[in-house]
């Protein structure tokens, strides 16, 4: 049994490291999902390097990827669509999302057969649907032998797409995943070795660090810098370097949305101002084109903070945190400083007229 393990790691070994050797252009990336709203045929992808279509489901029976039928349509003409306007954005079918049942991701990770059924699904429905890569959105393994499954599963799923490519003459398609705002998911650590072998790159979600569902003071929802604290961009990012991901496989998320609270009082406007629940929607999550409507209609009170690097606005009681157009480019300016592959959008149906997007 040991010998003939062994050619089986070493040729799995080997693959792992070709692929880490491999160069990947630059990141300008944006998620769009159905339930925005938003024509995919009105996405002006000139302004990006890739999209990503979200999301497809896990069925938790057969441990599949599957397009609901809701979404097949959109989803199966998507690259195609996006394609008219820019025949060299790529595409990436997304697998999961905040709606998804982490208990099925976590036991579909947890054995070999039900992993092996996932990925040749996810090959087979990128394949047949025109994706150039997939895209993992499990948020979040939550425990250590989470953790050490997603190891599994990130490696096995880059063996079989550089299988798959050898047989096929395809090119490989693209894998990353959507992953924490930092490498240890509240003191629990990622798989660092398996994530750099085996992904083209990770998209660190650094945002929602404060909403009116979880906090009871505004605060800059998406902050670069926040001192003193974790609760930062730069803070996430730094931990990913430092864990040991190369910097040229990190790319960083920023939100064309913000979060809006009800003030406890309308004199305390600032950050970190006591409120009373969110305000605008029932949870607070507001569009980045609604925000700037709040602004025009409302007479709003709109400023920068250089030292979050994050946007606020305020008329009344009603506060919204969020990223402008000042907010946008300083992070793209920071991503390219600190060389990262570069940055994506949650997402390209809350821009206002492009405006968020036209900022790299």
């Amino acid at each position: 049994m040991a010998a003939r393990t062994l050619p089986f790691f070493l040729s799995l070994l080997f693959l792992l490291q070709l692929h880490s050797s491999a160069g990947q252009n630059a990141v300008r990336a944006g998620y769009w999902f159905p339930g925005s709203g938003f024509p995919v045929s009105s996405i002006d992808s000139t302004l990006f390097t890739h999209l990503f279509c979200a999301f497809a489901d896990l069925d938790p029976q057969t441990n599949r990827v599957i397009i609901s039928s809701a979404n097949q349509a959109q989803f199966s003409t998507f690259t195609r669509t996006v394609q008219q306007k820019n025949p060299s954005v790529k595409t990436l079918l997304s697998i999961g999302g905040g709606a998804a049942d982490e208990t099925a991701f976590a036991g579909m990770a947890s054995q070999a057969g039900s992993r092996k059924s996932f990925i040749d699904s996810s090959i087979n429905l990128a394949r047949s649907n025109n994706f150039h890569g997939l895209d993992l959105d499990w948020e979040y393994p939550s425990t250590t032998t989470q953790m050490t499954s997603l190891g599994l599963l990130l490696a096995e799923w880059r063996v079989a797409v550089a299988n798959e490519s050898r047989s096929t003459g395809n090119t490989p398609l693209l894998l990353s995943a959507a992953v924490f705002r930092s490498s240890d998911y509240y003191t629990i650590n990622y798989p660092i070795r398996a994530i750099s072998n085996s992904l083209d790159w990770i998209n660190v979600m650094a945002y929602d660090f404060y909403g009116p569902g979880w906090s009871n003071v505004t605060g800059p929802p998406a902050a670069l810098y926040n001192p003193g604290t974790t609760m930062s961009g730069d803070y996430g990012i730094t931990t990913w370097i430092q864990a040991g991901v190369a910097a040229n496989k990190i790319v960083l998320g920023f939100p064309f949305y913000g979060w809006a609270w009800t003030l406890a009082n309308a004199n305390n406007n600032g950050f970190f101002a006591p409120t009373v629940g969110p305000a605008i929607s029932n949870d607070g999550d507001i569009g980045y084109a609604q925000i700037n409507n709040f602004i025009a209609q409302n007479g709003a009170s709109a400023l920068y903070n250089s030292t979050f690097v994050s946007n606020f606005c305020y008329s009344g009681t009603t506060w919204i945190g969020y990223d402008d157009k000042e907010s946008i480019s300083t992070k793209v300016t920071y991503a390219k400083n600190r060389g990262l592959l570069g940055y994506f959008a949650w997402h390209v149906g809350a821009d206002d007229n492009w405006a968020l997007s036209q900022q790299g």
